[in-house]
């Protein structure tokens, strides 16, 4: 026990936790079963959490001495909120960082040294304490500061910690009285940890997770770890309970119990004279296991009670049965191989950072359940122990991660220079570092979620991180043991117990998975997700039916890391890195979430959704075949729909209950009606919840699959539209009874189309090379590569321009010249006698060029026409590698929320399979647009593509002044393999030295006589 505090702990990584107690299991401790089934306040926990009394110091040396004392006068200072962070409440300067240290280029600092720039948040809580007869000793904890704490209370000093996610615990029974108390502590930004806390994330400070007192009855379940041993059939089961004990009556009695989910006894209570250390076992018949597909959990109730048999102490633990473990080299749960369909979630709330809400984990849960990913990374530290009772409890698979990172020490500019790696194989740091596995495990180990311990992210190599996986064996080898940095460094490979990568290509994973592995393979990191991204998932998830030891991957990631600047209601303006005038600052590289940091969905949910699902459904004209994906449960929780939609609209329906088991592939008869007249068919599958459960309602679909097929017939001729065309000297009108066109030879295009005196051209329709580049784009310098298309976009100038304005169908014919490009592609527009103008595109291909961002036509249309429906795929943006998840329909939408928000705007809002768009003012009026021969790519959006291209912010954009409409023949993919090098995959680039045409019409709809 040390007494006096030492500010020299800051900067020595042998000095990481002084007179903390011993981590332990987070069970909680009731006074008795009653109490415990009332859910209100704990009587045997006191919260300290609040309004706390604060000052804020720029650097060590000017932080307030002394005032820990019991009498320090702190009438003049600040107040702050707690759990929460200094710089999310006016105190401080918020700074983002990725991999580079915080302090970079501003202090030359090497580990374990610690920076000047060092602010110090010192707080004080005063409080009330009541002590409760038979308490054994008085705990305080707090449950996460970052970085490095000491605490005093009533002016003596209790102890220091660092690791800024797991608990520090100290006994203070002998320093708290009843009556007033003074707790003081100081937090500092930085100490020697902060080389190994160099998460991509925001650098915060501040006590950001509860604090609380426990008064201990001097009868007391100090630690637990439940076991469950299942038998080779799984038909049977061991459980087991390694208990610590704290007491002192000899005649102390421990009763243990079990019930299932009905309250039946599964162990009828068995009584046991208390000891220090105590290990019953007891066996369980057919136990029903768990997992995330069926989450079943038992009851688990210890009562401890004192001699006279009163009870001191009840425990209600909810636990899971089940096994993992690897069999001929496949991980397996409960004897079947398995999948993670996952992601990596870090701790976010916009205006509270990582001191996240119970509302905002719950939220969280029910959408990975919602949206069929089934797994989640703890990335990239442990989380507050709700988080994994709810993961518990709704069925999700965990990998439990240890804060450990130090990204900085060993990786400058994707370049990897290990010559001063921390901890790599230094001595000085091991304790620091097995102690974060030990705090994480302990706390940990009793939740069934948790598959996985991971030994933290990007920290190169090494004996340290080697050693910290085989504690983690030693101690729990119930679980399997993760860490992909040895990718990096292979002298230690057996640290992993499974090849783990972080973006690799797909065809690289691949040939990894085809060149005889002797690990399960996952990816902790894939896909991207930043801005406009996840495009060629499919790629990676494909894999997992080909080959068993691919075992799924982690998305990145869940939220974007976007701090509010306004109130969150009113005013949702984010900010991201540099915002605040941090530096160094790594900028947009925080919003990298398939859902906002308000936790609204993007559409890269869309096909997450679909990629992940648990059946695969493939309809046919007569019959879908479901596959079930799941390794346990059946189809009984679920109905089939059946839906036939006919050019866009349904027809006909019906619903079915087929029961398929887990693993078995069906096919389901179904009859369509007879004689079906002409047109597209789509028989659209859906498998959907027969009853609400915990994270959805009845109705909710969880699998689709739709079939596509035409019944054919001779399309009847309409009667013709007489057509008037007027040559002018510069111009070729053309009138019809309902329209008129005028088409211009200076201005190369349409510059009037008019009807009821209603003039739907602002500007003439321009050919479009090129699209607002997406943060993808940004990142593989997309627009250093193909900047010729960017030019060719801005600058073409119009060439010859044929009129035949004597034929049957007037038509006019520009060929454009490209700037520095021996390429010239042709518009034609033609107005046919069925009253539609008929526009077709060509671009002829050309040698020696980028592939093309996008060929298409925009049309400059007036806001007023500020909504659209169209026939196509949807309902959310998709793209040519991300539309696995949309689904032919008839969508509607406005211009205005057809503009993604994303935190950088970039191109958004793009919907493939268009057969026909139609943009209309408030009164229906506007223009149809229909593809000719095969279907276009269409997007409505009030603003160009160079307004998106060069705002940085959401709120930088302009007034709208515009519809822009876009008909393009096809659009690049957006990839998403990563976000700063990854090409698009070759399927969906646009090969520049191929022939490419677009054909559609055009007519105005909404009229009168028009419709």
């Amino acid at each position: 026990m040390s007494s006096q505090p030492n500010i020299a702990w800051l900067a020595d990584p042998q000095v990481f936790a002084v007179n903390r107690l011993d981590p332990v299991s987070d069970h909680i401790a009731w006074p008795s079963a009653e109490a415990a089934s009332r859910g209100t306040d704990n009587p045997l926990r006191q919260s300290l959490s609040g309004r706390w009394a604060f000052s804020l110091a720029e650097n060590v040396d000017a932080r307030p001495e002394g005032f820990h004392a019991r009498d320090f006068d702190v009438s003049g200072w600040d107040e702050i909120e707690v759990p929460g962070y200094m710089q999310l409440q006016g105190v401080g300067k918020n700074q983002y960082v990725n991999t580079q240290y915080p302090w970079e280029g501003r202090e030359a600092l090497r580990p374990p040294e610690v920076a000047r720039d060092n602010l110090v948040g010192s707080y004080i809580r005063d409080f009330t304490f009541s002590s409760i007869p038979g308490t054994g000793r008085v705990v305080l904890t707090f449950d996460g500061v970052e970085t490095a704490f000491f605490v005093w209370l009533n002016g003596v000093f209790v102890g220091y910690g660092e690791d800024s996610f797991t608990p520090s615990r100290f006994d203070v029974t002998d320093l708290i009285a009843d009556g007033e108390n003074r707790l003081a502590v100081q937090v500092f930004q930085r100490s020697s940890a902060s080389w190994i806390e160099d998460q991509d994330f925001w650098r915060l400070t501040g006590i950001f997770r509860d604090v609380w007192l426990e008064k201990q009855p001097a009868l007391h379940l100090e630690d637990l770890f439940v076991t469950t041993d299942l038998s080779d059939d799984f038909t049977a089961a061991k459980l087991k309970l390694a208990m610590k004990i704290a007491f002192a009556d000899p005649g102390a009695r421990v009763e243990v119990a079990l019930s299932d989910r009905d309250g039946n006894w599964v162990v009828e209570p068995q009584h046991f004279a208390a000891a220090d250390d105590m290990e019953p076992v007891f066996d369980v018949a057919s136990p029903d296991l768990w997992s995330a597909e069926a989450p079943n959990l038992y009851d688990l109730a210890i009562t401890l009670r004192n001699a006279d048999g009163t009870t001191a102490e009840f425990i209600a633990e909810r636990i899971g049965f089940r096994r993992f473990e690897i069999i001929d080299r496949v991980m397996h749960l409960n004897g079947r191989r398995i999948v993670f369909n996952g992601v990596n979630r870090h701790e976010f709330n916009p205006v509270r950072g990582r001191a996240v809400t119970y509302e905002d984990m719950l939220f969280d849960v029910r959408f990975f359940k919602r949206n069929n990913i089934n797994a989640v990374r703890t990335s990239h530290y442990p989380n507050q122990s709700a988080f994994y009772r709810l993961c518990d409890e709704y069925g999700l698979y965990v990998i439990d991660e240890a804060n450990l990172e130090s990204h900085g020490s060993w990786q400058k500019d994707n370049k990897i220079e290990p010559s001063w790696v921390v901890p790599g194989d230094r001595p000085d740091w091991r304790d620091c570092v097995l102690d974060r596995a030990r705090s994480m495990l302990e706390r940990d180990k009793n939740h069934a979620s948790i598959l996985i311990w991971s030994c933290g992210n990007e920290s190169f190599g090494g004996r340290v991180i080697y050693d910290m996986s085989n504690w983690l064996r030693a101690r729990d080898p119930s679980r399997l043991v993760h860490y992909e940095g040895i990718f990096h460094d292979r002298r230690y490979d057996g640290t992993s117990d499974m090849e783990s990568r972080m973006y690799a290509r797909p065809g690289d994973v691949e040939a990894w998975l085809k060149d005889d592995p002797q690990k399960p393979f996952i990816l902790c990191e894939y896909t991207h997700a930043m801005g406009n991204s996840c495009g060629g998932m499919h790629l990676y998830t494909d894999l997992a039916d080909k080959y068993p030891h691919y075992q799924g991957g982690f998305i990145w990631d869940y939220i974007d890391q976007a701090l509010a600047l306004g109130d969150g209601k009113v005013d949702r303006r984010l900010g991201l890195g540099g915002d605040f005038d941090d530096r160094p600052s790594d900028y947009t590289f925080c919003t990298d979430g398939i859902v906002t940091a308000w936790r609204e969905e993007t559409p890269k949910v869309q096909e997450v959704r679909a990629l992940y699902q648990s059946f695969a459904i493939s309809p046919a004209r007569e019959a879908v075949t479901i596959r079930n994906r799941n390794l346990f449960v059946s189809s009984a929780a679920l109905s089939l729909g059946i839906r036939l939609l006919k050019d866009g609209v349904a027809v006909f329906s019906t619903t079915m209950e087929p029961q398929i088991a887990a693993g078995e592939t069906v096919t389901v008869p179904f009859d369509l009606p007879d004689d079906l007249a002409p047109g597209e068919y789509a028989v659209q599958a859906s498998l959907c919840l027969k009853a609400k459960t915990l994270w959805a309602e009845a109705g909710h679909e969880v699998a689709f699959g739709e079939h596509v097929f035409q019944v054919e017939s001779d399309v009847a001729a309409s009667a013709p539209v007489a057509l008037k065309p007027i040559r002018g000297d510069l111009h070729l009108g053309v009138e019809t009874s309902d329209c008129s066109a005028l088409f211009s030879e200076i201005f190369g295009g349409m510059t009037s189309l008019r009807a009821d005196g209603i003039e739907f051209m602002r500007r003439p329709p321009r050919l479009t090379f090129w699209r607002a580049m997406t943060d993808n784009d940004r990142g593989r310098n997309h627009g250093f590569d193909s900047a010729v298309w960017q030019a060719a976009n801005l600058y073409y100038k119009r060439g010859p321009v044929v009129v035949d304005a004597e034929g049957d169908e007037p038509s006019v014919r520009y060929r454009f010249s490209l700037p520095g490009l021996a390429v010239e592609p042709e518009v034609t527009y033609r107005v046919g006698h069925d009253g539609r103008i008929h526009v077709t595109a060509d671009f002829p291909g050309g040698e020696g060029l980028p592939n093309l961002p996008v060929f298409g036509l925009q049309f400059t249309m007036a806001p007023a026409f500020d909504r659209f429906r169209y026939y196509g795929l949807g309902p959310e943006e998709n793209y040519a590698d991300r539309c696995r998840g949309a689904r032919l329909g008839i969508y509607e939408r406005s211009v205005a929320g057809n503009l993604t928000p994303y935190s950088v705007p970039q191109e958004c809002g793009n919907r493939t399979g268009t057969r026909f768009a139609e943009v209309m003012d408030e009164n229906g009026r506007g223009l149809r647009f229909v593809a000719e021969g095969k279907p276009f790519e269409f997007n409505a959006l009030p603003y160009g593509t160079m307004e998106l291209e060069t705002a940085e912010r959401p709120e930088e954009l302009p007034p709208v002044t515009k519809t822009m409409v876009t008909i393009a023949a096809r659009q690049m993919g957006v990839g998403g393999d990563d976000s700063w090098g990854a090409p698009v995959h070759d399927p969906y680039n646009i090969p520049s030295n191929e022939p490419l045409s677009l054909a559609f019409s055009v007519v105005p709809i909404g009229l009168k006589g028009n419709s």
